[in-house]
């Protein structure tokens, strides 16, 4: 059977059998290669291996069998040219923006993203020297280009936002990220390519917490990040970008630049910089779990958008709710943005809904029976969070304001049960 990565299969092709031959006893599950290091044939070989010389598995702190399928399988999916998973989403994130930024440099971010990224970014690499600045998503033309200067090196947004459902007009971003020359950074781990294809819309590398509808059952962390093709052509010679222009003391003077005729030098040094030097590497086993749910992805996050459109369309008419957040209804304000940019105009099975107080909020979310309370989005089973107080805790009064999350916001992750249930489910708990 042949390597299907580089053929023009479709998606859900590609997420069956993209980045795996067989191994040498034809098992048809890709198998878990649950090993630490690998034998060499020679010396030389191991010396040509740690040298860049030669490319192949050294350890699996950088590479293992089983991962790599997955990190190559996703950047079919994504059509993309590289993808490296990570061990979560998070780690993903971190290793995107490092490899792109240090001391010294800035990160433009979208003012409506998750809590832990924003965290992340505004406070965690504020340690490392490397400072951010806001955007409006909802004003690209008139505030995206006033926050960038020449230490701007990353402008990171979310295709579909978590938890205000908020949806980029990525096209905006990318024209003007492309007039300055800087990498744009989109996670898409709500939407997942089967709904929204980033590189489609100029987008340079898609981040993933693989956790999500990835995964689609709860069971395994993890993250990827996907380089687009020809990304090289934007990083080679580019002054916004001296790592992959300059040598690199830690590889003996190398120059990625050098390498961008038959690699793809973003990810190729995401790995020997990051993973080799952070560690934040997926486990093999949690890599295998994560290939299980890519294979049926394309049908689950079909069906959760259905069901979550009959929610909100529940939801919008009843008495107890004073605003729902789907871009699936017709009124939404994101709705056009969303027949633009969306497959078949699905939008996931995220979406959030406010009542008349906090009070309120936590009654309802404690009187749910079938949603369970849940720091999680993309399960197959229903899933419920007040915001403000557990996964974007961490943001002021500001920041929670100018992301549009306000203490009476309830979010919910939509699952695969019957929507009549769920439905049920929250007519009960908004009534009792």
């Amino acid at each position: 059977m042949a390597n299907l990565l580089h053929n023009n299969y479709t998606q859900e092709t590609l997420a069956l059998h993209a980045g795996y031959t067989y191994d040498t006893q034809r098992t048809l599950s890709v198998p878990i290669y649950q090993n630490t290091a690998y034998s060499f044939e020679t010396l030389e070989q191991a010396a040509a291996r740690f040298g860049l010389q030669e490319l192949g598995n050294i350890y699996s702190r950088l590479t293992n069998p089983t991962y790599k399928i997955l990190g190559d399988r996703l950047a079919a999916v994504e059509g993309g040219a590289f993808g490296v998973a990570a061990a979560s989403g998070t780690a993903a994130i971190f290793y995107a923006l490092a490899n792109l930024a240090q001391n010294g440099d800035s990160i433009v971010y979208s003012n409506k993203i998750y809590g832990g990224t924003q965290t992340l970014i505004v406070h965690t690499l504020k340690r490392f020297g490397i400072h951010s600045k806001v955007f409006d998503i909802d004003d690209i033309e008139g505030t995206l280009e006033n926050v960038i200067d020449e230490t701007t090196k990353v402008i990171f947004f979310e295709s579909l936002s978590n938890p205000q459902i908020s949806i980029a007009d990525v096209e905006k971003i990318t024209k003007i990220a492309q007039k300055y020359g800087i990498v744009t950074i989109c996670d898409n781990t709500v939407a997942t390519a089967f709904l929204h294809k980033p590189f489609d819309f100029g987008v340079d590398v898609a981040v993933y917490s693989l956790s999500k509808y990835v995964n689609g059952q709860g069971s395994a962390l993890g993250g990827a990040v996907i380089e687009r093709k020809e990304l090289n052509d934007l990083l080679v010679n580019n002054p916004r970008y001296p790592a992959f222009n300059t040598p690199d003391e830690s590889y003996h003077g190398l120059v990625y630049a050098t390498l961008a005729n038959a690699l793809p030098i973003f990810g190729i040094r995401l790995i020997t910089e990051w993973l080799r030097n952070i560690g934040a590497t997926l486990s093999p086993q949690n890599a295998w779990i994560i290939l299980q749910g890519l294979e049926t992805l394309e049908l689950r996050i079909k069906k959760h958008s259905q069901n979550a459109l009959e929610v909100a369309r529940f939801l919008q008419t009843h008495p107890k709710v004073k605003n729902v957040f789907y871009p699936g209804l017709e009124n939404n304000p994101y709705h056009s943005l969303l027949r633009k940019y969306f497959t078949d105009s699905n939008a996931s099975g995220l979406l959030s809904f406010e009542v008349s107080s906090f009070e309120e909020a936590k009654k309802v979310c404690n009187a749910l029976e079938i949603f369970a309370i849940v720091a999680n989005i993309g399960d197959s089973k229903s899933l419920v969070i007040h915001p403000a107080s557990t996964t974007h805790s961490q943001l002021s009064e500001a920041e929670l304001k100018s992301a549009g999350i306000t203490p009476c916001t309830i979010r919910l992750s939509i699952g695969l049960e019957s929507p009549q249930d769920l439905i049920a489910d929250l007519k009960q708990a908004l009534e009792k």
